[in-house]
């Protein structure tokens, strides 16, 4: 007895026993369940690179003091004109009812936690209100200074007359005063004297204390101004006295540094009166880490959704966009996605079950069988501490499609097999045949579907290779549950009732005359009619195909993962189907257009000799070349948003005098320090410790060792172009012109600069994507081709077989790829496993109809029967399979999340194009085979296809008449 019939065998004799063995084991499995746990973040796609490993290094040296696991929040004013006084005035309103939020106001950094447009008005205001205060003190204390000087000459000349009478009075001149009076003249002079001295003490300590405030209104080193101040401030100012303040304020007219304009729409006009919109930006402090998109944010995601309610109520249209919102959204499309499309996927099978089984029992059976697929899959990543992803939300869909796949294959071959004559016609044998004809193929449907996705094992991005290793332990236990657990079931059941009278015999989908018949054999018809013209069309098809494929791009953008605003349909689901609200993506979409996005900043990391006295001057023709690049972010004013060493020492230098000799002192008039390098740094770090540590990095022992570039891009740029642009203007910089190598043993007087940022780690992940799609595809494709060849061989077939087989899947691959050019449609997360997957599903099908060809091949011993036989009979099942699957990858075409859907869709596809090329192309190439590579056998087409029963026998031979009138004789002897 064969492998495949003793394992059959031992699943039917001792059905009792497999089904306890494997619901205990169902158990132990499931148990792990309670241990999985779910990761929405986006980080954990990305790979090591020297890009990520450098902007780690960034996040580790860059940094200043109070500035370490923060996160901004932008909130953005819409409208026909918010540079109104009322507009501008609401704003600071709603600035105060954030901090009296208890959950918003426990989050906010301490100082300076949030700054707007509005700020910058009302402290400009409240400035120039205290610098014509200051003005006026000091007329006053010029006035008082000259009216001191008058006393003081007026006291010296009564002293001088006093000197004159006296010496009178000595001399004997009789008009001289008395002694009496010039002693009291005398007095009155000295009490005038004092208290000129006393007022002379005085407007000296008021002129000193008039320099400090005068002094600390020109650095901006004064108390922040409360906000029932500034907002008192913006009240007093009369419209032209408003408008003034606002144009001088938002201009980029020179005598000012232009700070407004960083919070305004880019395509604002600086001066204008009016704008459609402008940015406030809210600074929180986090627990731990820094933030990760679509990671654990803490009480900060609260705080933020806290911050949207707020500002709904508000009676401006404010939008607030950041992470910790992204993170939500991501979060609830997992669980909305799932909510929606898990019931649809289990109410589509029901239903596509309903058409193929027609029998209750069988169907519960499918379902169960699919349950404890799932519980064997999710107990598995429990037990394996792999977290629950965005992709994992494919994994159910793809496993009740398959598992269905398996489901049909053996109930229907047990139907066909009760069907036919003899002992098979019992419940057990007949599972026996079923089992022993179709495990062969369903054990190589596993190996090779397996190969598709462990290819995946390849990919440098983490959840990649866990899809893989998920979806490959789900198909082996369907294997295992419909190849084992649900038989036993059905045996068992189907014994029980049928000895109690109830037939239990169903005819297999397919089977018989019909509509379906005569479709599914468009297949032989044409192999045996039209060969040349199906080979030259899949050719023309696969060479498009082909085409198609060298031009789809790959995506690692955030609007992958954000819902869309669900469909107006999904508000008549029920409550636990029913999505949230989504508007992440569109508010992303709006940022990206018209703002800066912190999370959009590309960074170039300098290091070696950064105190060379041509250090700078390198890093300033860096900055002059970024701001040519296309892709860099242009503020209103037309100036490129760059940060560097270079332009914080020109900030300091307009504020400290003592820092700005030195700076000057450095140049050699071209504004770029060129000597004293490390003593000018020593002084800026002095001047402005905080605005240093961001740009320039000082070991502990007080050498500088690197710098960076800050460097902030169009939110709409594409990743490639994006990292192409850094990358040359690190080059730049770099010693060896390149700026994507990380070079740690630069030497003296050398800088190796090294473009990074999240931008160019998302291009890395792009290019991740596209060497998973060229990989795994290779490794499928040869993996499967070596496991074809070796297991057609092994069984007594040629090995040519194996490469027949494989050819319609190859062809598949090629359509759809093409398909996805055609559709505009992305390698992503999902779709880049879209080559290996569908070599991996659709081989099945050409497995399937290889492997009953062959065996009817040699019952039959005619190619045009066998052929007829197997599309109607094993082609039949294919349709509903094929059907099922499609219809539950289907299904996720109404997730809310786009990645999702474009998996559903393409995959959907993949099976399709794999099904018609297994009874539409494969049946031609199998004639030729047999022709050319098969065995003898008879090409005659009379009669050769009436009469030939569609039922199968699973393997054994059919009997003869004559055979069949011996076995009558000798039962009768």
């Amino acid at each position: 007895m064969s492998i495949p019939n003793r394992i059959a065998d031992i699943v039917t004799t001792h059905s009792k026993i497999v089904i306890i063995a494997l619901l205990l084991t169902t158990a132990l499995v499931g148990y792990g369940m309670g241990d999985l746990d779910d990761d929405s973040s986006l980080d954990q796609f990305e790979s090591e690179s020297d890009e990520a490993q450098a902007l780690e290094d960034i996040d580790e040296r860059f940094e200043s003091e109070g500035d370490e696991n923060t996160t901004s929040v932008q909130v953005i004013t819409r409208g026909d004109n918010v540079l109104t006084q009322e507009s501008v005035i609401d704003s600071l309103e709603f600035q105060q009812e954030i901090h009296a939020n208890e959950s918003i106001n426990a989050t906010l950094v301490e100082n300076d936690s949030i700054t707007g447009v509005e700020n910058i008005l009302a402290i400009t205001a409240i400035s120039q209100e205290q610098a014509a205060e200051l003005e006026a003190q000091g007329a006053e204390l010029e006035e008082r200074s000259e009216a001191l000087e008058q006393r003081s000459a007026a006291l010296e000349e009564d002293y001088a007359e006093l000197e004159a009478d006296q010496a009178a009075l000595e001399a004997g001149d009789p008009e001289a005063p008395s002694p009496e009076e010039l002693e009291q003249r005398s007095e009155e002079l000295e009490e005038r004297e004092q208290q000129l001295e006393e007022d002379s003490q005085q407007l000296e300590e008021d002129s000193e204390a008039f320099e400090e405030e005068q002094a600390a209104l020109q650095e901006g080193d004064g108390e922040q101004p409360s906000l029932d101040e500034q907002i008192e401030a913006l009240e007093e100012l009369d419209d032209d006295e408003f408008e003034e303040l606002l144009t001088d304020t938002l201009s980029d007219d020179g005598n000012n540094d232009a700070a407004a304009l960083g919070f305004m729409a880019s395509s604002y006009d600086p001066g204008s009166t009016q704008a459609d919109a402008r940015m406030t930006m809210v600074v929180q402090q986090m627990d731990g880490d820094a933030m990760e998109m679509g990671g654990n944010t803490g009480g900060v995601l609260e705080s933020q959704l806290d911050l949207r309610e707020l500002a709904n109520q508000q009676d401006q249209d404010y939008m607030v966009f950041g992470i910790g919102i992204i993170t939500d959204e991501i979060d609830r499309s997992m669980g909305d996605s799932l909510a929606i499309v898990g019931p649809l996927a289990l109410l589509f099978v029901v239903v596509a079950l309903v058409v193929a089984y027609r029998d209750p029992l069988d169907i519960a059976l499918g379902v169960a069988g699919i349950g404890a697929v799932l519980v064997w899959t999710f107990g598995f990543m429990g037990w394996a501490g792999i977290a629950f992803n965005q992709m994992m939300i494919a994994v159910p869909v793809l496993l009740i499609g398959l598992s269905i796949d398996y489901a049909i294959h053996v109930f229907m071959r047990h139907r066909e097999q009760r069907e036919a004559d003899g002992v098979s016609s019992t419940v057990r044998g007949s599972m026996t045949i079923a089992l022993a004809g179709v495990g062969v193929a369903l054990v190589w449907v596993t190996a090779t579907t397996a190969i598709g996705f462990l290819a995946n094992l390849v990919s440098p991005i983490g959840p990649i290779r866990e899809f893989g290793i998920i979806s490959s332990f789900g198909i082996l236990a369907a294997l295992i549950i419909f190849g084992a657990l649900i038989p036993a079931l059905k045996v068992e059941i189907d014994s029980f009732l049928e000895s109690r009278g109830m037939d239990r015999r169903k005819r297999a989908f397919g089977t018989g005359e019909g509509r379906f018949t005569n479709v599914l054999t468009l297949g032989s018809t044409a192999a045996r009619k039209i060969p040349v013209i199906v080979l030259i069309a899949a050719l023309l098809l696969t060479a498009g195909g082909v085409y198609g494929a060298t031009q789809v791009d790959t995506s690692f953008d955030e609007e992958d993962f954000l819902a869309e605003s669900p469909p107006a349909w999904t508000e008549h689901l029920p409550g636990g189907m029913a999505p949230g609200e989504y508007q992440a993506a569109d508010d992303l979409e709006f940022v990206n257009q018209n703002f800066q996005r912190e999370d959009t900043q590309a960074q170039i990391l300098v290091e070696g000799d950064i105190t060379d006295d041509d250090a700078l001057q390198r890093l300033s023709d860096a900055q002059d070349e970024a701001a040519e690049s296309s892709t860099v972010y242009t503020l209103p004013n037309g100036e490129a948003d760059v940060q560097g060493p270079i332009s914080v020492m020109e900030e300091t230098a307009a504020q400290n005098e003592s820092f700005n000799e030195s700076y000057q002192a450095a140049t050699d008039g071209d504004g770029v320090p060129n000597e004293n390098l490390d003593e000018l740094y020593d002084e800026l770090f002095e001047a402005n410790e905080d605005a240093a540590s961001t740009v320039l990095h000082r070991t502990d022992g007080g050498d500088y060792e690197s710098a960076r570039l800050i460097i902030s891009t169009q939110g709409d740029a594409s990743f490639a172009d994006t990292t192409d642009e850094m990358r040359m203007i690190a080059g730049t910089i770099d010693v060896d012109g390149t700026g994507d190598q990380r070079n740690l043993n630069a030497g003296d007087g050398e800088l190796n600069a090294i473009a990074t940022g999240d931008p160019i780690v998302s291009y890395i992940v792009e290019q991740d994507l596209l060497e998973t799609v060229l990989q795994s595809l290779m490794i499928t494709l040869v993996a499967v081709f070596g496991f074809l060849t070796a297991a057609y061989w092994l069984t007594g077939n040629s090995a040519t077989l194996g490469t027949v087989t494989l050819l319609p899947v190859a062809f598949a691959v090629s359509w759809i790829l093409g398909t996805m050019h055609l559709l505009d449609m992305p390698f992503n997360v999902l779709t880049g496993m879209i080559t290996s997957l569908t070599i991996g599903l659709g081989v099945a099908y050409s497995i399937h109809v290889s492997a009953r060809y062959t065996l009817e091949l040699e019952r039959q011993g005619n190619v045009w029967s066998a052929m007829h036989t197997t599309v109607t009979g094993t082609g039949g099942a294919l349709l509903g399979s094929a059907a099922t699957t499609i219809g539950g990858f289907g299904t996720l075409a109404f997730a809310i999340l786009p990645v999702l859907r474009q998996f559903g869709i393409i995959t959907g596809l993949t099976i399709a194009y794999s099904f018609l090329a297994s009874v539409i192309v494969l049946p031609t190439l199998l004639v030729l085979w047999t022709r050319y590579f098969g065995p003898d056998v008879s090409f005659e087409t009379s009669g050769s296809i009436t009469g030939t029963p569609t039922a199968s026998d699973g393997g054994t031979e059919r009997q003869t008449e004559t055979e069949i009138a011996d076995d009558a004789r000798d039962e009768e002897e």
